[in-house]
């Protein structure tokens, strides 16, 4: 009796991965910090997750080489180290074909068409901004870079802001808040200005991985979690339609 090769073979078609670009073209806002945490978090939810590293200082990617083998695995790419002469390849081939979860990190100063490919590259993008009257005028003008840009209107992503650093009940504070709550994008949460954050990212770690974290700090990230959740969602359900 001959037995169908057909159907002896199977095929496994992993999900595309929910790729998440943190950006913002200041320096000194807490992109990297805001990277590897949110890393920390895909991976500690059993998420196979990759962290792909755009800045030249490589901060992201030290931070993931100090990371202790017994922490859930995130696999890191240093895209910001190409090999001169190299043909550049889409990211997504350059991370394990199982990966669910890619956060992206990149440098300051991100413009012009360097901004359109990386915005090409993702599903949601994130702009940490620090509580100073410097970095709301820099936020404006970067948000107005994003909406302009070839890629996002080619095909729109969806944008939220993230406050960092910040200390509540300050003046400066209030106004980032005004400020924020005035745009026509989403104003998800804000990160305390702690040394949890610091004390975490010297070893590796980010806030959940922490034995010793602040349940203040895990309780700030459940509305950006539940945000990234949701656009991951409508992002499937898009994909699922236009099949």
């Amino acid at each position: 009796m001959l037995h169908s090769v057909e159907a002896e073979v199977r095929v496994t078609r992993h999900e595309q991965p929910f790729r998440v670009l943190v950006a913002n073209a200041k320096g000194g806002c807490g992109k990297t910090t805001l990277a590897t945490n949110l890393a920390s978090f895909y991976a500690a939810r059993d998420f196979n997750t990759a962290l792909i590293d755009y800045d030249p200082q490589s901060s992201a990617s030290e931070w993931l080489s100090a990371r202790e083998t017994s922490l859930p695995s995130i696999h890191g790419v240093v895209a910001c180290k190409a090999t001169p002469g190299q043909v550049t390849r889409s990211f997504d081939v350059r991370v394990p074909s199982d990966t669910q979860r890619i956060v992206i990190d990149t440098p300051a100063g991100l413009t012009g068409n360097a901004l359109s490919d990386r915005i090409r590259q993702c599903d949601a993008v994130l702009i940490p901004v620090l509580p100073s009257a410097i970095d709301i005028r820099a936020a404006t003008v970067f948000i107005r870079d994003i909406m302009l840009s070839h890629s996002y209107r080619q095909t729109s992503r969806s944008i939220a802001v993230v406050a960092n650093r910040t200390r509540r009940n300050t003046l400066v504070y209030n106004k980032l808040t005004l400020f924020l709550r005035s745009l026509k994008i989403p104003f998800i949460t804000s990160l305390r200005d702690t040394q949890g954050y610091v004390r975490t990212s010297e070893v590796g770690q980010g806030v959940v991985d922490d034995p010793a974290r602040d349940d203040q700090d895990m309780r700030h990230w459940e509305p950006l979690l539940q945000w990234l959740d949701d656009v991951h969602a409508t992002a499937e359900l898009r994909r699922k339609l236009s099949r």
